[in-house]
């Protein structure tokens, strides 16, 4: 019984005395050994030695305590192990800390500091440790002041142009060596600054320049996100960034061994990654060279902006883009912006800025803008909130293309590639939107057949305006209105151009609230448009008539004086084009959605053509007029004027193929063939089957053999015999089954042309637009 309670009082004594130390600084007198820990007052972070690779090699370290695996935050001996069990950590007398071992003496120190009469060293809540002068109270020497590989809450980078003095993360060599790989994060003394990743002395990755709140390259610090983080800069450019995490939950930011950024919270013994950067190719310190940008997507891809080519396009091809791009055409600047020479701005939206920016002083939006173009050595420039006006006066390199998020980028080029732009941007406005056109060419076409069956009919109704009005409302067109005119005045704000929502080849649309609160779509018909009573009566009797799901319906119309107005219910959700074709917008349509889009589609053009009773033949008939918009209308209809069902198949199979791809067939080019949208999908689906063409925006939604099918479907219909093209049935059977697929012959292509007065382009006028506006939900 007595050497039992001499035990008890034994392990009692051991156990105060190692919980009193726990607690208790590291002075001459009580150094820490081998076996020993220290740890802070919050129980959260523990000082000690720690073999990394479960070998001799000791290192004098701090890790979160209590959480297995263990995670090392800090290291003191990083390049000199110690193998000596007689290894302690002590303070000098004059407040040094030295790491001592019998054999070796002082393995490390803090180097030589100034005490008075004694100090000691604590391990703050913080992960700090410090050595404290014990009569003025004051910090010695602190861990936080010489990072590893991690930052801490409450740690800080920063960058000292006055002293030189930088604080910086550098990685492990390994996961089990923790001497200085070959990666370092770093805080610039650019105004405003920016965080790199640093390897060897080469740039990795970098944040893009901080905003007030965030880093303007890293699409997660959008306007929701509450920053953990605070940057100050001075004058000099001297700048701290500190880590201010304040969440209850343990976190940390660390540089892996292979140059991954990450930062982690601590949630139910488990560690999650709330972010990692670089975290695709993209994001690689200037992946596409000079004045090239990049993609994100699967596989990443590189782009030359607007008025630049590919240095070297057999480079290019092969999928090198280190060597970026070249402008097409030199730029002549004599600092103003007048004259035949003079320069201009192309913007480039969503994207993260190029490294090499300067930043220009107390300049708003449009004093940017101009002090860049009566600059000649200025190249671009952006305007940002948080930050104001950055001007470049270098190549621009590092430049990717986010979605969503990014800055508006401003970029310098001579006239001429402007102007090319501006005949762009007119022949781009003037087409409206896909899934308008096919449902309108659609509806067009079956008026046009209704109309050479009932144009005897049509003549007795367009005696006077009075009578055609009086002998509308005796159709048989249950649930049409008449509005008067002052109630369409009154619901658009007298067609305000704030009202507007697009241009016609018949006259413009406005959109419109009645005192009911019911939104509404009002078509004016102009008269200048070249539509007539006759086309206006079919419209109305027409539309009237046709009730489907896909298909817009008509609420009304107004016939007042010269005002001929068609009262559509207004489509909420836009247009297919307004998604489709937005860099955010097309992230909220996946693989999925664009599928059932097609098959919505295709259900409509059915309806229109079968199950209507105002369907129309299969037969070929003959307008007089060519009315549709050039790359969508079959060949056969626009060079000869013949349509029927089957040129409305071949219109789907384009509008098919910007659904998977993402592209619009009236700016896509590609290659110096200039290989236009179709030819582009031909070369792919002859390569790997086409599933390399969905937009790769959604490419994480992708079922591959739905794209495949789709992109076969898509061929079909755009050939060039009518005959060898599907039927509506047919299609909607290759859509909704997994039957067989004849093989497509090659397409018809239409190489396109930069040349506005090519031959080619003078051949055909066309209307931009049918005569009805019938909208595909």
């Amino acid at each position: 019984m007595g050497k039992k309670r001499i035990m008890f009082f034994a392990c009692l004594l051991l156990f105060t005395i190692f919980l009193s130390f726990s607690y208790a600084g590291i002075t001459k007198e009580n150094p820490l050994s081998i076996g020993q820990t220290l740890s802070s007052s919050n129980g959260v972070y523990e000082l000690g030695f720690v073999s990394p690779d479960n070998s001799q090699n000791q290192y004098l370290g701090i890790w979160f305590k209590g959480i297995i695996p263990q995670v090392v935050v800090w290291v003191a001996n990083r390049e000199k192990p110690v193998t000596d069990s007689t290894a302690k950590l002590s303070v000098s007398s004059n407040g040094t800390l030295l790491l001592l071992t019998g054999k070796d003496g002082v393995v490390w120190s803090t180097g030589e500091v100034s005490a008075t009469t004694g100090s000691r060293a604590e391990l703050t809540d913080n992960g700090n440790l410090v050595v404290i002068d014990d009569v003025s109270g004051r910090p010695l020497w602190e861990s936080f002041q010489h990072l590893g590989d991690t930052m801490l809450p409450f740690s800080t980078l920063m960058y000292n142009l006055t002293t030189g003095e930088k604080r910086e993360l550098t990685s492990w060599k390994s996961e089990n060596d923790p001497s200085p790989g070959e990666f370092v994060v770093q805080v610039t003394s650019q105004v405003p600054a920016q965080v790199f990743i640093m390897k060897g002395s080469k740039p990795y990755w970098r944040s893009g320049p901080w905003a007030k709140t965030r880093f303007t390259g890293i699409p997660l610090m959008d306007n929701s996100y509450t920053s953990p983080f605070s940057l100050q800069q001075d004058a000099n450019g001297s700048v701290s960034f500190t880590y201010l995490e304040t969440k209850s939950k343990i976190s940390r930011i660390m540089i892996t061994p292979e140059g991954i950024l990450k930062i982690y919270q601590q949630s139910d013994n488990d560690w999650e990654l709330d972010f990692e950067a670089p975290d695709d190719p993209c994001e690689r310190y200037g992946f596409c060279g000079p004045f090239g940008f990049c993609v994100v997507s699967v596989p990443p891809k590189c782009k030359c902006f607007k008025g630049f080519v590919p240095k070297s396009t057999e480079e290019w091809k092969r999928g090198n883009w280190t060597n970026g791009c070249k402008r097409r055409t030199e730029l002549h600047c004599q600092g103003n912006s007048t004259g035949k020479d003079a320069n201009g701005f192309s913007p480039v939206p969503n994207i993260q800025i190029p490294d090499f920016y300067e930043f220009a002083n107390f300049l708003d939006a449009g004093e940017c803008q101009k002090s860049c173009l009566h600059n000649c050595s200025c190249l671009a420039f952006a305007y940002i909130n948080g930050i104001g006006c950055l001007m470049w006066n270098q190549d621009l390199i590092d430049t990717v293309q986010l979605s969503p998020g990014g800055e508006i980028l401003s970029i310098r080029l001579a006239r001429s590639e402007l102007e090319g732009n501006e005949r762009n941007k007119i022949i781009t406005a003037s087409i409206v939107s896909l899934s308008l056109f096919l449902v309108m060419a659609s509806a067009a076409f079956g008026f046009w057949r209704y109309r050479v069956k009932h144009n005897a009919y049509i003549s007795k109704v367009l005696v006077s305006q009075d009578a055609w009005s009086n002998d509308l409302k005796a159709q048989d067109v249950p649930g049409l209105n008449f509005f008067e005119i002052n109630t369409i005045h009154t619901a658009t704000n007298h067609f305000s151009l704030t009202n507007k929502l697009g241009q016609g080849g018949f006259g413009p649309v406005y959109k419109g609230m009645l005192q009911d609160g019911k939104e509404i779509a009002v078509k004016r018909l102009s008269s200048s448009s070249g539509q007539g009573k006759e086309e206006f009566m079919n419209e109305v009797v027409l539309i009237s008539k046709l009730q489907h799901k896909n298909l817009v319906r008509i609420l009304g119309c107004c016939i007042e004086g010269e005002e001929n107005l068609l009262i559509y219910e207004f489509m909420m959700n836009k247009s297919l084009d307004t998604f489709l074709f937005d860099s955010r917008k097309k992230l909220e349509i996946d693989w999925p959605k664009r599928f059932d889009i097609i098959q919505g589609i295709a259900r409509g053009i059915h309806y229109l053509h079968r199950d209507s009773h105002l369907k129309g033949t299969e037969y070929q008939e003959n307008t007089r007029r060519v009315v549709g918009t050039l790359g969508y209308m079959a060949p056969e209809y626009a060079w000869t004027g013949m349509f029927s069902e089957k040129s409305d198949i071949y219109s789907f199979g384009v509008l098919l193929v910007e659904i998977i791809t993402g592209e619009k067939i009236s700016r896509f080019c590609y290659g110096e063939e200039g290989k236009n949208l179709l030819a582009y999908a031909w070369e792919s689906w002859c390569g790997t089957g086409g599933v390399d063409l969905l937009d790769k925006d959604v490419a994480d939604s992708c079922r591959p053999l739905e794209v495949e099918r789709c992109v076969w479907i898509g061929l079909l219909c755009v050939q060039h015999q009518p005959a060898d093209r599907p039927n509506t049935l047919e299609l909607l059977s290759m859509l909704t089954t997994t039957s067989d697929l004849p093989p497509p012959k090659q397409p018809t292509f239409v190489v396109n042309n930069r040349d506005d007065e090519s031959p080619s382009r003078r051949l055909i006028t066309v209307n931009e637009i049918t005569q009805s506006l019938i909208l595909g939900r």
